[in-house]
């Protein structure tokens, strides 16, 4: 019971479950489905789902800081259909697009980060009017799919990169940039503790001194620039910009970012967990892929039977935590006095 106890008051109890549930999910695949084994399956895994560990990755950020983003999923879509009307109905260069639209994805979450902290709103509220909003924005510049011809974007979208016979698209090198970036970010810089200390508890960051709301503004700036840099590579992927893209990628993010390991209450979690957390929803479509009988609906059951066993985890975590803080005795001036 002890060892138990212990076991789940570990602070790397759940990444580590999720990298063996990662790791036997593979295993079973390579046994049931023919040529499952291979490195170009694991980096197809990666060129699918770019755009959603981009995402995922300023989830995290929100997440650890207490908070939660409704709104990425629109913003992605938003990015879509205004980089597809500035290409192909005001010619706009590539590059410039790309810029204009990163900066109005961060514009557009440091502004619900202000609104929050300043007017102390509740995350979940601002984020759901943000989602629509930003949804609604899209149908404003078209009802319809913009299809993208622009060399540059054409060029992206079909290169190929070798790797040890395997290849992989341009935009799983950005994501896997953007990783290295926030992991930077988030343990060795004063900002990364920052946004630990506020999730863990933000009246505790008060006292120390610590920029609370400059933080949280930061924090859901860096969400939306996420969003907006995920919306620019699902432009390669899709080539298209259209405001039905991307309904419901919020809550993959999300359930990613929980199955990496990353608390709901905040404070907790590594953003190098939230990248098993997106091979296991992708690999999860690709079993399913390969089996061939069953429905692609299996793929959101199976998802959420997962948010159901790794939420129990973090709450039998926090109670093993307890647990042992309970279990250790007490220095009081009295004891030590005895």
């Amino acid at each position: 019971m002890k060892l138990v106890r212990q076991s789940l008051s570990s602070p790397y109890f759940t990444s580590l479950a999720t990298v063996a549930l990662l790791a036997v999910m593979f295993a079973l695949g390579s046994f049931a489905y023919t040529g499952f084994f291979s490195l170009q399956v694991v980096l197809n895994l990666l060129i699918d789902n770019a755009f959603l560990l981009v995402i995922a990755i300023g989830m995290t950020f929100v997440i650890l800081s207490g908070g939660i983003d409704l709104s990425v999923g629109s913003v992605l879509a938003l990015t879509t259909m205004i980089s597809a009307y500035l290409l192909q109905s005001w010619h706009w260069p590539p590059l410039l697009v790309i810029a204009c639209v990163l900066l109005i994805g961060s514009a557009f979450g440091a502004l619900m980060g202000a609104l929050i902290h300043f007017f102390k709103l509740q995350a979940f509220i601002v984020t759901l009017a943000g989602m629509f909003l930003a949804r609604g924005l899209c149908y404003l510049i078209s009802i319809n799919s913009i299809t993208i011809d622009q060399p540059l974007y054409v060029t992206l979208s079909q290169a190929r990169i070798g790797i040890f016979g395997a290849f992989v698209s341009p935009s799983v090198v950005i994501a896997m940039l953007m990783l290295a970036l926030a992991i930077y970010i988030a343990h060795y810089t004063r900002f990364g503790r920052a946004v630990y200390a506020i999730g863990g508890n933000e009246q505790s960051a008060l006292l120390m001194g610590l920029a609370v709301g400059r933080t949280k503004v930061m924090v859901y700036a860096f969400s939306g620039f996420c969003a907006a840099l995920a919306g620019v590579l699902f432009s390669f992927y899709m080539l298209s910009g259209y405001g039905l893209h991307a309904q419901g990628t919020e809550l993959d993010a999300i359930a990613a970012v929980v199955i990496g390991g990353t608390l709901l209450t905040g404070g907790y979690g590594y953003v190098a967990g939230t990248l098993t957390g997106v091979l296991i929803l992708g690999l999860i479509q690709t079993l399913i892929a390969f089996d061939g009988t069953l429905s692609s609906w299996w793929t959101k059951i199976v998802i959420g039977v997962l948010l159901f066993v790794f939420c129990m985890a973090q709450r039998l975590m926090s109670l093993g935590a307890a647990g042992s803080a309970s279990a250790t005795p007490a220095t009081t001036p009295a004891a030590a006095a005895a």
